[in-house]
């Protein structure tokens, strides 16, 4: 399996594009804030050829480039129902103004075709295999996708806003909840194989069980008790 990740725009945010091997189909993760670029880059040192884009929120970073990047290669973009309004209008999402500077640079809006996510289903694209787990806290619409174990490749996961190396998604923006953010690490990532590789929407990759030992919000969460959200991600 191929993954080829890169931190985009003001934010960082991770986009990735995942495939089967170089040469063939492949899917674009969150492709945020000045990641059109990017994508095209490792679209031609991979010769990848993208069938979709799917997305694990809505806020502004990780959604920014898909209407490039889906018309560019007449692909359908995916994203949970609760989060697809952020396309059309990103300072609701955000509750401020993000400013004119920044917006002049971007192409607001829907692309072409839009397809919605549900929680529990399983997409088969460019032949691999995504579980999407519905995990608000961070959004309402958040999810997360994860891939299975295979005889070479761990299970791999990709968090979203949901969990970081060594911390989690902020929580106080619109549609956030402390709530619902400790009830989807309870339920979305506790029951994973400490073995599992997590690829998180900002920062370094790491491993469910790296985090379980040492992520003081996760440790916390399998505890039964709260904490505090950091301020994360946008």
């Amino acid at each position: 399996m191929l993954i080829a990740g890169f931190p985009a725009g003001a934010w960082g945010t991770n986009c990735y594009l995942v495939a089967p091997a170089a040469g063939e189909e492949c899917v674009i993760i969150d492709p945020g804030h000045q990641a059109a670029p990017g994508v095209e880059e490792a679209l031609e040192k991979h010769r990848l050829k993208p069938v979709a884009v799917v997305l694990t929120h809505g806020h502004l970073d990780h959604v920014a480039s898909v209407v490039p990047v889906c018309g560019a290669h007449d692909v359908p973009a995916w994203i949970h129902p609760e989060d697809r309004y952020m396309m059309s209008d990103p300072e609701k999402a955000l509750g401020r103004s993000i400013g004119m500077p920044l917006m002049g640079e971007l192409t607001v809006g829907e692309p072409d075709d839009v397809r919605e996510l549900t929680d529990g289903t399983s997409l088969e694209l460019a032949g691999l295999e995504f579980s999407v787990a519905h995990a608000p806290g961070h959004t309402k619409g958040s999810v997360t996708f994860r891939m299975p174990e295979t005889a070479d490749v761990p299970s791999v996961f990709f968090s979203g806003d949901l969990l970081f190396a060594g911390s989690i998604g902020r929580t106080d923006l619109p549609g956030g909840s402390m709530a619902d953010m400790l009830d989807s690490l309870a339920r979305v990532c506790l029951p994973l194989e400490d073995s599992t590789v997590v690829l998180s929407g900002h920062g370094p990759q790491t491993t469910i069980g790296r985090e379980r030992a040492t992520n003081p919000y996760l440790r916390q969460v399998a505890a039964g008790q709260g904490a505090e959200a950091p301020r994360r991600g946008m």
